[in-house]
């Protein structure tokens, strides 16, 4: 393996990720729904795989999906929280503020 090829997978290994809460809207039904990540970066990719495949655990939202496509869904950060120290209390953070979105928005848990 070539220098630099393992200087990228060490600078890939320790960069920081941005923690915070996101939003889910459907314009054809204005439902809303809101959840909580460690990785805003990545999270709605993992979210539309996973409606694409039909295996999303949030039975509303895969409905959503199947009844009005992925050009109805929209993604939005709400959110995004300060480096913590730990991650404890990032996560702690992170319910706490997921559960302020829900209720400020009327939207369910993703």
């Amino acid at each position: 393996m070539t220098s630099a090829r393992k200087a990228a997978i060490a600078a890939y290994k320790e960069r920081k990720t941005i923690a915070g809460v996101f939003v889910i809207r459907c314009k054809a039904t204005s439902e809303t729904w809101v959840g909580q990540t460690p990785n805003l970066e990545k999270i709605q990719n993992r979210i539309w795989f996973s409606l694409r495949q039909g295996s999303h655990p949030c039975c509303s939202l895969q409905a959503a999906w199947a009844a009005h496509g992925s050009d109805s869904l929209t993604f939005e950060e709400c959110e995004r929280l300060e480096d913590e120290e730990t991650s404890y209390i990032r996560d702690a953070l992170l319910k706490e503020r997921a559960l302020h979105w829900r209720v400020e928005l009327k939207a369910e848990a993703v």
